[in-house]
């Protein structure tokens, strides 16, 4: 993780669950990640909301206003028109943000989130490094 504070993005459940318990590496935004982030750790935000429409099975995907976990934003394109991209869980429509290095949290950090990619403040992050330490020894 570099010296700057990581940027959180919030996502609806049960995508946020796939993503830091499941195998969904691909974000599907209607906007491009900004290009300073490509590369950088950001943390996964389960939003406040769930998609009732979403048919995801797994543990941890009833986890709501927390972060859940961490991991590298890799790569954003725009998705292929013809669907060939991304599968399963590239949509044919908008940008892949392609994560990679995703590392749950053991114990969610409770927070409001916000649109966009948002700073979280100083306590939670804290809470959220508290937990990786340990991984780094």
């Amino acid at each position: 993780m570099n010296t700057t504070t990581p940027h959180a993005l919030t996502i609806h459940q049960p995508w946020a669950g796939a993503i830091a318990h499941g195998t969904k590496r691909v974000e599907n935004r209607t906007w491009p990640a900004p290009e300073r982030h490509i590369g950088t750790r950001i943390l996964i935000h389960a939003g406040a909301e769930i998609d009732k429409h979403a048919i995801v099975y797994g543990p941890h995907l009833d986890v709501l206003s927390a972060i859940i976990a961490i991991a590298r934003l890799t790569e954003c394109h725009a998705a292929h028109m013809d669907g060939t991209c991304c599968g399963p869980w590239g949509d044919p429509k908008g940008f892949h943000w392609l994560l990679d290095d995703v590392t749950p949290l053991h114990d969610p950090v409770p927070c409001k989130g916000r649109q966009r990619l948002w700073i979280p403040d100083e306590e939670t992050v804290a809470a959220v490094l508290a937990q990786l330490a340990p991984a780094r020894t």
